[in-house]
């Protein structure tokens, strides 16, 4: 008989969005005169830019000429889109990256889940608390996480990193020493930031500790504030601890395109082995390549029209964020994040439960965030709202949320 991976049956209950998606479905068909506005998942609605479009539809067009045409794609990437970012993202932020250590995929998403892959099973991993999903559930699933305790919705052999407003929602270095810690700036789900630093911190804790960073940052193009480093690799010796990850979702709105990549510096070894090889065995091995027409829409958002064409997307959201963050203070919340980040995080009313506060708004409002809860014990008691939606339906949402927020 064959066996199945029984780490699957540790975890607890479905993945967090699929579980909202099933509760809106279900209130949708109960409900279908309702109109339900969805700032829960961070997902875009803005269209593609234009010069990212015009570039699709060229890539297209090569495709259907035998000269131009296109097969595999390289598994690590197009030099041209590699070449683009190493310049781009790293060299003009004073970054010592080199396009060969930028490895292109279908998102960050698949990148956060499957950097383990090349970690030993034993590792010990640290996650701020509350956290992007991904990150304890695929180790979870890898069976590096230990058992979990429904009581306290903690895995044993995790070490949790409580971000609160105590502390700022920024990590304080653990007393138990971790082999792998997760670090995501901008934050998903708080929508706060730390400074270089404080980053810089983290990275001699690393160096010092003999640890790997994977820091994600999937949100940097949302950044504004001058103290806030877009990149790990602004930290001095970070190439040396750190796998940086990022995502065309966000910043360009490849939700439903799917792009991303992930760096890993020949720099940062395990004793005499380097990850980076370890990581292009692994891509070449798992992955057959982004396809050409969506990296070529990708080097599309560098040019000089794409980069102003997505600036003025990422200012649409961020006047939402505004737009959110405000609503809710005027109505007496207390409210986190929005100001470098997409995401607003706010404190639920009259102590509700995060889930019992989302039960409220969908029931009540037709207004769809996600509880706090779903990203880990910490966020017991907060909820997240997106920018994401649209200016429309973002100033109807506060509407309803002030005019019928619970009376604390």
């Amino acid at each position: 008989m064959f066996k199945i991976n029984e780490n699957y049956l540790k975890l607890p209950g479905s993945y967090l969005f699929s579980t909202i998606a099933k509760k809106v479905a279900a209130f949708s068909e109960a409900h279908p005169d309702k109109e339900i506005i969805r700032l829960g998942i961070g997902d875009v609605t803005l269209p593609l830019a234009p010069a990212v479009i015009g570039r699709l539809h060229s890539a297209v067009d090569e495709m259907a000429d035998q000269n131009t045409f296109k097969g595999y794609a390289p598994d690590l990437g197009y030099d041209f889109l590699r070449e683009t970012i190493a310049e781009n993202d790293y060299a003009a932020r004073g970054c010592q990256i080199s396009a060969d250590e930028i490895f292109v995929s279908d998102g960050a998403k698949s990148d956060s889940g499957n950097i383990g892959d090349i970690f030993d099973i034993d590792n010990k991993i640290a996650v701020c608390d509350p956290v992007y999903p991904v990150y304890v559930d695929t180790n979870a699933m890898s069976g590096r996480t230990g058992t979990y305790d429904p009581a306290t919705e903690m895995w044993s052999d995790v070490i949790y990193m409580p971000c609160t407003k105590e502390n700022g929602f920024c990590p304080e270095i653990p007393k138990e020493r971790p082999d792998i810690i997760y670090l995501c700036f901008p934050n998903n789900p708080t929508g706060t930031t730390i400074t270089k630093a404080q980053l810089q911190t983290w990275v001699d804790y690393a160096l010092k500790e003999g640890c790997v960073i994977i820091y994600d940052a999937a949100y940097e193009a949302y950044i504004s504030s001058a103290d806030v480093p877009h990149s790990i690799y602004e930290c001095k010796g970070a190439e040396a601890c750190a796998i940086e990850i990022r995502s065309f979702s966000k910043n360009a709105g490849f939700t439903g395109t799917r792009l991303g990549f992930t760096v890993v510096p020949k720099a940062l070894k395990c004793g005499d082995v380097s990850l980076h090889s370890l990581w292009a065995r692994r891509h070449g091995t798992k992955f057959n390549g982004a396809p050409y027409i969506i990296q070529a829409a990708g080097a599309a958002v560098y040019t000089e029209e794409g980069r102003k064409q997505t600036k003025e997307q990422i200012a649409y959201y961020m006047n939402n964020a505004k737009v959110i963050r405000e609503g809710l203070v005027s109505a007496g919340y207390e409210v986190f994040g929005g100001v470098d980040a997409p995401y607003i995080w706010l404190k639920t009313p009259d102590r509700m439960k995060s889930w019992e506060f989302f039960d409220y708004l969908l029931n009540e409002l037709q207004v769809v965030g996600t509880p706090g809860s779903g990203f880990g014990p910490s966020g017991e008691g907060y909820f997240r709202l997106t920018a994401f939606g649209s200016a429309e339906n973002t100033i109807k949402a506060m509407e309803r949320i002030k005019t019928g927020k619970v009376n604390g």
